[in-house]
């Protein structure tokens, strides 16, 4: 083989990465199962598309050895294949905003004042949870928050945030996060809690961007284990 079919055969399989994430449905694929295993069928339903879509993407994904599955009885359960995975989502998401005028703007669109830490900034959120200075909630599905999630963060899911309103005092700031930047549920619960009198913010950070800049995570007592993500 001489130097030039070499370097073909190189450039070629990174390509293969690049192709597999060249669908904005599977790099939303990506960005679920970097909060836990899920269910094809369940997949399908947070990306609005039938199951064989869903399928399909989820196998061209594991064509390039992004995600790994495993059978449950009649339910097919995917994972990515290591945590460098997320940090590739991670990445592409920061020089994407970095770069795109588009998205920057589609992102400010999200909020009316989006709210943005930088490294110092999460530092100094961990200090001021670690002294219980403000109250530190992810509004993800409990099963995401038990797979991983900031340190001292309290598991309360959108679904069940009106029904538990007394667990948050009213004294203290409340600062909200659920999936990294593209996710809408830390939204609602600020307009919820807003409109019931609580100080109330969110981060566009998710346990992903947490990890990606070399902050700790927490897992529940029971998955203390290799996060997967």
């Amino acid at each position: 083989m001489n130097n030039r079919t070499l370097k073909d055969l190189l450039y070629e399989q990174v390509a293969r990465i690049g192709k597999a994430v060249s669908s904005p449905k599977r790099l939303e694929l990506l960005a679920l199962l970097a909060q836990g295993e899920k269910t094809v069928e369940l997949l399908a339903a947070e990306l609005s598309i039938d199951t064989k879509l869903t399928s399909a993407h989820l196998k061209a994904l594991k064509a390039a050895r992004l995600v790994l599955s495993r059978r449950d009885g009649k339910y097919v359960i995917y994972r990515l294949a290591g945590s460098d995975v997320a940090s590739l989502w991670v990445s592409l998401c920061q020089v994407a905003e970095e770069h795109l005028l588009e998205l920057r703007m589609a992102l400010d669109q999200m909020v009316t004042d989006p709210v943005k830490l930088t490294a110092v900034g999460r530092e100094t959120l961990l200090e001021q949870a670690r002294k219980g200075d403000v109250i530190v909630i992810d509004v993800r599905p409990r099963t995401e928050f038990d797979v991983a999630h900031l340190p001292f963060a309290r598991s309360m899911p959108v679904a069940e945030i009106e029904k538990r309103l007394l667990e948050l005092p009213l004294d203290k700031e409340i600062v909200a996060y659920c999936r990294g930047p593209f996710c809408l549920l830390s939204d609602e619960v600020v307009a919820l809690l807003g409109a019931k009198g609580y100080r109330v913010r969110k981060i566009s950070d998710g346990v992903c961007e947490w990890q990606a800049a070399g902050l700790p995570v927490e897992f529940s007592s029971s998955l203390k284990q290799t996060m997967t993500l």
